[in-house]
């Protein structure tokens, strides 16, 4: 994938040593889930495996054992999904839903894998009205005071939205919501990550980040 040349290098380097096929040694480098009670899994955003049932008239082993069949490691994203609207009747929604898991299960795609890259979300309760929590990344300056990154405002609906471009070519996506007179909730999507493990750090600093905003608007 572009944009993902660090981590593919990895995969090319295992394959060398190793003789595994791509996805054998993409399925060992790709990160794994937590022993129980140590921590969330990297699947723990995937649908349910009852309402894809209900939706589809198979949970996800069934879809991803009739995959197998089709040979559907073999195929791109997109095929994936068109055989599940054509063959199978599933809806274009569910089809997506479908086809994500099934790469994340096969070692096709890791956790929080776009097809631009990586992304994250991040979130922030702030004591403060929604037009102020907006202020804080539609204004410059003090924006600056928590977040002293180089921003490029791409859009912006006062109180509702905010998009900008960030450094290393990502890019953000934030939605604001007002919890009462003086509460707000900040949504913070972060795409075009080049990593995972990338996307890990952002993730980290973003948590930071936003706790110093809190700090200084509620200050």
């Amino acid at each position: 994938m572009t944009g993902n040349t660090s981590f593919e290098q990895r995969v090319r380097e295992r394959m060398a040593k190793t003789g595994e096929s791509r996805t054998a040694a993409r399925a060992h480098l790709l990160p794994t889930a937590p022993s129980p009670g140590t921590g969330a899994s990297p699947m723990r955003d995937r649908v349910s495996d009852a309402r894809v049932a209900e939706a589809t008239g198979r949970g996800y082993d069934a879809w991803f054992a009739l995959l197998d069949t089709w040979e559907g490691t073999t195929r791109t994203h997109t095929r994936i999904a068109a055989h599940l609207v054509e063959e199978h009747g599933v809806d274009g929604w569910w089809a997506q839903t479908v086809t994500v898991g099934y790469e994340q299960e096969r070692g096709l795609r890791a956790p929080g894998q776009k097809k631009d890259g990586f992304a994250l979300s991040a979130s922030k309760t702030v004591n403060v009205p929604v037009e102020r929590l907006f202020e804080a990344f539609a204004d410059p300056e003090l924006r600056q005071e928590w977040l002293p990154l180089p921003v490029h405002e791409r859009a912006a609906t006062a109180g509702r939205r905010f998009t900008a471009d960030l450094p290393e070519g990502t890019r953000v996506a934030v939605t604001f919501q007002a919890k009462g007179e003086n509460k707000s909730l900040v949504g913070v999507e972060h795409t075009r990550i080049d990593s995972a493990e990338r996307a890990a750090e952002w993730k980290a600093d973003w948590r930071t980040r936003l706790t110093d905003m809190k700090r200084l608007l509620e200050g």
